[in-house]
């Protein structure tokens, strides 16, 4: 009786220690988060934070954070990007052409007609056709909120840029817009290790409190 009951205090001591470390992790993905944010909005800063998803490793405490951005401008926007280019991008993701092609014409069918457009990235995971392994590779390259029809070359990534036979050009002061994904990741020194990934809109209004709005939030 008192070996069980002695049993159970450790596994509930264990359970409440990687709770408060995975906790304390996350906290700390979220500060490097709020760091970037910064860093974007001090022009003594911005050099160092490109938006081209180039990796800055940082430190706070005892814990060790890496952290990138990406413009949404460099992404391939479906809800304004031809269907032709959202086909070549699921192909250069791994996607039969045929699967493509069905993918890419049920998002013409929605637009032409008349549905809403995508709200979500979430979305594109029930298109028909899709899948999981296709979705995973697809979702660093898309977006809903750039507003672009052919993402901007300086931003886009190399897959994005040899499936869209787009240019290559420097993200070094060029400028990154309003909306990026920001990713922090975050690790402990016993290893725990938490990863946030964020979408935000820099400066939604004026005299707002926050100097960002957040549009997509995964821990």
């Amino acid at each position: 009786m008192l070996g069980g009951l002695a049993g159970w205090v450790q596994l509930e001591s264990r359970q409440a220690l990687w709770l408060r470390q995975n906790t304390q992790a996350l906290l700390a993905a979220e500060a490097g988060m709020n760091m970037a944010v910064q860093g974007l909005l001090d022009p003594a800063q911005r050099k160092r934070w490109i938006a081209d998803g180039r990796l800055v490793s940082l430190r706070m405490d005892d814990t060790q954070l890496v952290v990138s951005i990406r413009s949404e401008r460099g992404k391939l926007d479906l809800n304004s990007a031809p269907v032709a280019d959202i086909s070549r991008l699921l192909q250069a993701c791994g996607a039969t052409r045929n699967q493509a092609s069905g993918i890419a014409q049920v998002l013409e069918a929605q637009r032409n007609g008349g549905q809403s457009p995508l709200r979500v990235v979430e979305e594109v995971r029930q298109l028909p056709g899709m899948n999981q392994a296709l979705y995973a590779r697809l979702l660093p390259e898309i977006t809903l909120w750039s507003g672009l029809d052919r993402p901007d070359p300086a931003f886009a990534s190399a897959l994005l840029r040899r499936a869209l036979n787009l240019p290559n050009q420097s993200a070094v002061g060029a400028d990154p817009g309003e909306v990026l994904a920001i990713d922090s990741r975050a690790e402990q020194p016993g290893g725990v290790i938490a990863l946030l990934q964020t979408t935000v809109l820099l400066s939604p209004s004026e005299g707002s409190a926050q100097p960002y709005r957040v549009l997509r939030w995964q821990e």
